[in-house]
């Protein structure tokens, strides 16, 4: 199983992304060990999150949802 996640660093930005293990992505994240746009944003909260069989319908909802304007990804996570 494939996870989009959204999660929001210490300086209340967004960040999307997919993994095949959420639980090892949040912890390399709040290590600095993750994505660059969050290292030193640490730490992260994970915000939100949705399964996908694939690992390409997981990136084709990643794509989708970084597109949204934050107020929409605010809206998404608050569901």
């Amino acid at each position: 199983m494939w996870n989009v996640y959204i999660i929001e660093c210490s300086d209340r930005s967004l960040y999307t992304g997919i993994t095949n293990d959420l639980a090892k992505r949040i912890e390399k994240h709040n290590n600095n060990e993750g994505a660059k746009y969050t290292r030193g944003r640490g730490p992260v909260t994970l915000k939100y999150s949705s399964e996908f069989e694939t690992k390409s319908e997981a990136m084709k909802e990643e794509i989708r949802i970084k597109k949204l304007p934050r107020e929409q990804k605010i809206e998404l996570i608050s569901l």
